[in-house]
């Protein structure tokens, strides 16, 4: 069975905060971990950085005392993703992500899988991606808006057995009061000032939490500063600031 989850408001800046370790090998990876040493609890682990290194990297994080989100976006027939939900909790991940899109079966299968484990990953269904706007969704076929097509996605994930979603920040606060007890994960993060890159839809720390996020997904404003852990004590305090402001 999933464990309990902490309610946000009891989340401390430092629990918030997850740092994408968006590189190609361990290497680097861990050289930031240590950089940034207990600043923050949560690292992600992304397709680029698993394929290269697998279940060692997840080992590694834990063993420094770091919880997981291991960012895969699964997206197959239901019973492949079933067992990944399974193989990610042997794994030691805390977190784990899978498309919203690949419909209610897949999402049923991976909430039953879950609900079946001692120690499960928190599933996080992904709505739409951050780097889509109103022109990609209309490429892919998706004639509503991004805001449209993730509250339906993730109202499907919810009926699904689904507690934990993945939107942009200019969704979460519709997200969280439809779903006022969901974990809602938040990518697209941009301090005030830093270059927006290829996202589409993004939002300052503070922001994002004021409007209702639980966690907030940082990569590129504190993996490519020039300081790392100065970055990231900046972002610590505007996250404390939309805490304040969300009370």
């Amino acid at each position: 069975m999933t464990e309990s989850r902490p309610e946000p408001a009891r989340l401390t800046a430092r629990e918030r905060v997850i740092v994408a370790l968006d590189f190609h090998g361990a290497k680097q990876a861990l050289g930031l971990v240590d950089q940034l040493g207990g600043l923050v609890q949560w690292f992600k682990v992304g397709l680029e950085l698993y394929l290269a290194e697998g279940n060692a990297i997840v080992d590694q994080l834990r063993s420094r005392g770091h919880s997981v989100f291991l960012d895969l976006k699964l997206h197959d027939i239901p019973n492949t993703v079933a067992g990944a939900v399974r193989s990610a909790s042997r794994a030691g991940a805390q977190m784990l992500t899978l498309h919203a899109g690949g419909g209610p079966a897949m999402l049923s299968a991976a909430a039953e899988a879950a609900a079946s484990l001692p120690h499960a990953p928190q599933l996080l269904a992904v709505t739409v991606l951050t780097s889509m706007d109103q022109s990609q969704l209309a490429a892919v076929g998706v004639s509503g808006s991004p805001a449209d097509q993730v509250l339906h996605l993730a109202r499907m994930g919810w009926q699904s057995g689904i507690r934990g979603f993945v939107s942009s920040a200019q969704e979460v606060a519709a997200m969280r009061h439809t779903f006022p007890e969901a974990t809602l994960v938040i990518p697209g993060i941009r301090p005030a000032g830093a270059a927006v890159g290829d996202q589409k839809r993004v939002a300052t720390p503070a922001a994002a939490i004021a409007a209702g996020a639980t966690y907030l997904v940082i990569g590129r404003p504190i993996t490519q500063a020039p300081d790392p852990a100065a970055a990231t004590q900046a972002i610590l305090a505007e996250i404390e600031s939309g805490t304040a402001t969300a009370r």
